[in-house]
């Protein structure tokens, strides 16, 4: 089980384990500097063999949960629930992606923090002793996104500096009862944040408020220091998001540069890739966790992170609308065992 700690947070007594974890992204992913951690990557289409970015997306939550479970050593029965997340309308990607599994599915959309959130509830699952063996997936498409919330691909509109690439990817994880190397001790529910920003091109600015306050609520309830992590990692800040990040937690006394990575600014070289200010998506810090974080933990190179997917929860209709874009933050401590 756990106990609650803090305003925000969880504490897993019963432990929690990361069994497997599965990624699979797109050529242009796999050209950037992770490139050699991913599972699988795809070619220069982007459409994995479909006819349409919304199947290609799909495609890319079924390999990627498909791989975590091979990895974890679990059949499909054995998977006692899903929980998934992506970022079209009505999480399509995710509906068509897993529907062939034939397992019971939570839906989710905490838009960018989605794996964050999904990792968090399938930890309360398994801690409350509700399946054994519990699957999260979250995914992305870099056309299917620009499609959802932008302008169609073939209107050639040009991105401003402070503009993230949506990440083509997916990752998912395999969390259960067996002893492993890695396991989830902890949990921070971010709350949503809004400092009235409109920038639907600047997600980074957008969505650091958020992250700085679960960042602060965290070590808050946790009584800890940003040393007491060798890691804390943003999902989808990029770099204009991450300074804001620093100056907003500098005013709270707290300093994270010496340990802070954001997934968004890890997974592409914006000088050779032309991704602006970095990657953001549900896949975007899926992928990245499931390829290159959870390996370094497992491995023992990081005894304890923090992970906070961070997401803008906006729609194409509350921004047509005028609607100020809010964002949250969800945090996970993972740590060597």
């Amino acid at each position: 089980m756990g106990h609650t700690v803090g305003e925000q947070s969880i504490q897993f007594d019963s432990s929690v384990y990361l069994l497997g974890a599965g990624s699979v992204v797109g050529k242009k992913e796999g050209d950037g500097p992770l490139g050699k951690y991913f599972d699988k990557i795809g070619q220069e289409d982007g459409l994995f063999g479909c006819s349409s970015w919304e199947e290609a997306e799909s495609t890319l939550q079924k390999e990627a949960l498909s791989i975590a479970m091979e990895k974890a050593g679990i059949s499909r029965e054995e998977l006692r629930l899903i929980y998934a997340g992506d970022l079209l309308a009505q999480t399509i990607a995710s509906s068509f992606g897993i529907m062939g599994f034939h397992r019971p599915v939570y839906g989710l959309y905490g838009a960018c923090s989605t794996m964050g959130e999904a990792l968090s509830l399938a930890s309360m699952a398994v801690a409350g002793g509700y399946g054994e063996c519990v699957g999260v997936v979250t995914s992305s498409h870099f056309c299917s996104a620009e499609k959802e919330f932008r302008y169609p691909l073939g209107y050639g509109s040009q991105r401003p500096l402070s503009a993230t690439w949506t990440v083509t990817g997916s990752g998912a994880c395999i969390l259960g009862t067996r002893k492993s190397h890695a396991r989830i001790t902890g949990i921070t529910t971010g709350k949503i944040v809004d400092y009235g920003l409109k920038d639907s091109f600047n997600m980074g600015a957008c969505m650091a408020p958020a992250a700085a306050s679960t960042i602060e609520a965290n070590l808050r309830d946790f009584s800890r220091k940003p040393e007491d992590y060798d890691r804390i990692i943003t999902g989808d800040l990029g770099e204009i998001g991450q300074k804001i990040l620093f100056d907003l937690l500098e005013e709270k006394g707290i300093r994270i540069e010496e340990r802070h990575m954001d997934c968004g600014i890890e997974i592409f070289d914006k000088e050779t890739q032309d991704t602006h200010a970095g990657g953001s998506g549900c896949g975007c810090s899926a992928a990245t966790f499931a390829s290159y974080i959870l390996p370094k933990v497992e491995k023992g190179e990081w005894r304890r992170i923090l992970f906070i997917p961070t997401g803008a929860l906006l729609s194409k209709v509350s921004y047509n609308e005028g609607k100020s874009v809010p964002g949250i933050a969800q945090a996970v401590v993972v740590e060597h065992c």
